[in-house]
């Protein structure tokens, strides 16, 4: 009786250790609650913070981050670069993808040529606005006008496998950030057999995408879960002390923080509404999400190519108070387009705060400038449609605060346009069927250019055609400098000639506020690219 007592005590403890958080019979698993789904696993398609999450779960590109968050080797075991900068060479190691096919230089190729090919969202991150590959620009170009372009103008793009294990990539300029680069997921390699015969599904369910990551997709169901079991032919899979990662998709900030005080979830991010019920619970925490939230304006919509117009729209905002006294999540005031925190000078010094504060709260001021804007538009009164996503959280909150805030202005009305974050970027946003819009934008590399250049024409997210000649001139200044100093100057310039212009209207610069369990471990949060990288997460 005793041992059969016994017996049934040990197997209820393994039940026990099995479940969230714990290690047992299941082995270690880790639960992240998000309130976004995954859009899909296409590294050519994908353009969202949780896809870009998943993603860097299943796969490894040339670059990756060790535990501390600090760039390293992933699939390139060895970076050289040529003495004037322009010609990178990668040894990668002898990974596998999750099907036993070796990872090799091909794969790089096949990716990146599949990525301008389709003029994905991120392809102008392979161009001069991000990694500057020789040929893409002239590709870009033709498909823009829609030109035929021809296999020999792909097979002169700067990207070349030089055998199985090394692939060079050329570049037009010098780029002292491009291993940063090189850790962001449109220029994550794709097994191209693997991929064709996937055919438009790659990449859209479980059994449609192929790793050689840490982690295997298990299961997918969108809008509800998503599972990924240890990949044991990971190259580094030494490193990987979880057997399985759950991502719980798409829960409320109050659902998710129900789950995780009852062990449903080891990680959730919160909401104003709930810091301060959670804010002295010991699983408490805050950090900088590295998101700015603004305006973006349509330059299609007659009132607002009224600069007077523009300028009491910013005017209006008390950006202090809605951080402050609204979010209360460590988030505050943008001050300018370039966030603080992102990138610091060569001597040094924050590119905010040498630029300095170029939007500000003034309610006088604010109806001053729509009184000059009504007179020269001939009318007493206008109406701007505002669209926001309520499935992003904080954008509904921004919204009901810009919505008051705007409402105050005599001649001013406001149409509220509540939708979802795919309608809003991918029909309204993208057809140009709005006036103003809120959105957010995440830094992909540590370089005031990865805000900089969505304001240039031909940007992929230059959503309301804003174009401005001096600004263009300043930006070729930028990418023409050879001196980091004068090149650092320029972008401050740059930035200037945007915001006297009022071409985007800054917001807030996005903190967040999350429950993790005490027990996790090295889970790495970055305020730059890929937002969460789970491949060191421990729970002890």
């Amino acid at each position: 009786m005793k041992k059969l007592l016994s017996l049934m005590l040990c197997a209820l403890m393994a039940l026990t250790l099995a479940g969230c958080g714990g290690s047992g019979s299941a082995g270690k698993t880790f639960t992240f609650a998000s309130e976004l789904d995954i859009k899909n696993l296409d590294s050519s398609d994908a353009d969202d913070g949780m896809s870009f999450d998943a993603l860097h779960a299943c796969i490894d590109g040339l670059m990756g981050l060790d535990k501390d968050g600090n760039i390293v080797g992933a699939i390139a075991k060895d970076h050289t670069v040529s003495d004037d900068g322009l010609v990178h060479t990668f040894k990668l190691r002898n990974a596998k993808w999750s099907n036993g096919d070796p990872v090799t230089a091909k794969d790089f190729v096949y990716a990146w040529h599949r990525i301008v090919k389709n003029n994905g969202n991120y392809a102008y991150m392979l161009g001069t606005d991000g990694a500057a590959i020789t040929g893409v620009d002239e590709i870009m170009e033709k498909i823009a006008n829609k030109e035929k372009v021809a296999d020999s103008d792909y097979d002169a793009m700067g990207v070349k496998a030089v055998d199985d294990k090394t692939l060079e990539v050329t570049t037009t300029r010098k780029i002292d950030y491009f291993e940063e680069l090189m850790t962001f997921p449109c220029y994550y390699p794709i097994n191209q057999k693997f991929c064709e015969k996937a055919g438009d599904q790659y990449g859209k369910s479980a059994k449609n995408i192929l790793s050689n990551g840490a982690f295997v997709m298990d299961s997918w169901s969108p809008g509800s879960k998503a599972t990924f079991k240890k990949n044991d032919k990971y190259w580094n899979k030494k490193a990987v002390k979880l057997d399985t990662l759950v991502m719980n998709l798409v829960q409320e900030p109050k659902v998710g923080a129900t789950n995780f005080k009852s062990g449903k979830n080891d990680f959730t991010t919160i909401n104003s509404e709930l810091v301060d019920k959670y804010k002295k619970d010991k699983a408490y925490t805050t950090f900088g999400e590295g998101y700015l939230f603004y305006l973006s304006l349509n330059f299609k919509t007659k009132e607002l190519q009224n600069l007077n117009v523009r300028t009491a729209l910013s005017y209006a905002i008390n950006r202090d108070d809605f951080a402050d006294n609204v979010l209360k999540d460590g988030s505050k005031g943008a001050t300018g387009y370039v966030p603080s925190g992102l990138s610091t000078s060569p001597d040094g010094k924050d590119f905010r705060e040498e630029a300095g504060t170029l939007v500000s709260y003034d309610a006088a001021k604010a109806q001053e400038y729509l009184d000059k804007g009504l007179q020269e538009l001939g009318v007493s009164k206008i109406k701007l449609r505002l669209t926001y996503g309520t499935d992003e959280s904080p954008m509904d909150q921004m919204a009901t605060y810009l919505q008051n805030a705007f409402s105050k202005l005599n001649g001013l009305e406001i149409e509220m346009v509540a939708t979802t974050k795919q309608d809003r970027i991918y029909n309204k946003q993208k057809n140009g069927d709005f006036d103003i819009c809120c959105t957010r934008w995440g830094p992909d590399y540590a370089d005031p250019t990865t805000y900089l250049n969505l304001l240039l024409d031909g940007n992929a997210n230059n959503y309301g055609k804003y174009s401005n000649a001096a600004y263009e001139e300043k930006m070729n200044e930028v990418t023409d400098a050879s001196d980091a100093k004068d090149r650092w100057q320029k972008m401050i310039e740059a930035e200037k000639i945007a915001m006297d212009d009022y071409a985007f209207i800054p917001v807030f610069e996005k903190g967040a506020a999350a429950l993790k369990n005490p027990k996790v471990k090295n889970l790495v949060q970055k305020a730059v690219g890929v937002p969460y990288t789970f491949n060191y997460v421990d729970i002890k």
